[in-house]
């Protein structure tokens, strides 16, 4: 009998622990595909779902019948552009005119900005024939630039007073709109040292503030869309070594931000 015994022992199986590890590893094996399927979009379903939406409301009544034609494999996914092209189609329906794409929209264009320099241009037709005033447009914006002979005396800060109606003009189209603005002045390289002004650091800053304090006081412009900068001689249009040049620094710019 203990023969029998220890024989039987002798061809018990010590492998039985595969079995469980296998199962372990299947096991494994399917939680982490699970994981990676649902992390992964399903633009196959998100295409579907978005014609199927868009079916449902042309059905309903609520947006007027689609002269576009759905794509005929909705299991293909439906890209942005796809479906912006679907409402462009609708809107020509209707009779409206389609929205560009996002991504189409041109960055830097301002159709307002450049009708603004147009009429800019028109109402300071005399005073740009006569160099009193100049018109550039640059990446920034638009820049009025004030020379100094039509409208300050020599080394003074204040505006003449026959310089206002040029001003009315320009603070006209200015007041309808909402640019911000920054008003710059600037000199020549003639050192000033008067009573008022000890140097064209201040005389600069002086010309700037005057102007923007017009601006707010007589035409009542918001505070918050105007800056004051002094620059004194340091940003010249022309050369300071003739009495032509300085005349062309000698000036204040309202500069229209984009």
């Amino acid at each position: 009998m203990n023969r029998r015994r220890r024989r039987q022992r002798s061809h018990s199986s010590h492998d039985r622990w595969l079995v469980s590890y296998a199962d372990f590893i299947t096991l494994l094996f399917a939680f982490f595909v699970v994981l990676y399927a649902s992390s992964q979009v399903d633009k196959r379903k998100a295409g579907r779902l978005a014609v199927a939406i868009q079916s449902a409301f042309h059905e309903l009544g609520g947006f007027p019948a689609s002269a576009a034609q759905i794509p005929p494999n909705a299991n293909k996914p439906v890209s942005f552009s796809t479906l912006h092209g679907l409402q462009n189609a609708d809107l020509k329906s209707a009779g409206q005119s389609p929205q560009p794409a996002p991504e189409a929209s041109s960055e830097g264009s301002d159709p307002d900005l450049s009708m603004l320099q147009s009429q800019l241009q028109e109402a300071l037709s005399r005073e740009i024939a006569m160099d009193e005033i100049a018109l550039d447009e640059t990446p920034e914006g638009i820049v009025i630039s004030i020379r100094e002979f039509g409208f300050f005396e020599s080394g003074s800060g204040a505006l003449k007073a026959s310089a206002l109606p040029t001003l009315d003009r320009i603070a006209s189209l200015l007041a309808v709109r909402t640019y911000k603005m920054r008003v710059e002045g600037h000199t020549d390289n003639v050192p000033i040292h008067t009573a008022q002004f000890s140097s064209n650091w201040e005389l600069s800053t002086t010309r700037a503030t005057e102007v923007v304090r017009l601006l707010m006081l007589r035409y009542r412009l918001d505070p918050g869309r105007l800056a004051a900068a002094g620059y004194a001689q340091y940003h010249p249009l022309a050369s300071n070594d003739t009495e032509q040049g300085r005349a062309l620094n000698r000036r204040v710019d309202i500069v229209v931000l984009k």
